[in-house]
């Protein structure tokens, strides 16, 4: 999940430096920051699944 937002802050910063937009609050560099920063939550493991529940593996012993 925060890959792909790492990924649409990516692409916005690309199309906000390929049209030269720019405002005090997101410029380039603040966005790549931003996707930098969730790509690195992602990698270490924040906003993942966490894993099965207990009903799902009783059912799967049951089959």
């Amino acid at each position: 999940m925060l890959a792909t937002v790492a990924a649409i802050i990516f692409a916005l910063a690309l199309l906000f430096d390929l049209a030269d937009i720019s405002s005090d609050a997101f410029n380039y560099a603040t966005l790549v920051t931003l996707g930098l920063l969730f790509l690195a939550l992602h990698l270490a493991g924040f906003g993942t699944a966490t894993g099965t529940t207990a009903g799902s593996r009783n059912w799967r012993r049951r089959r």
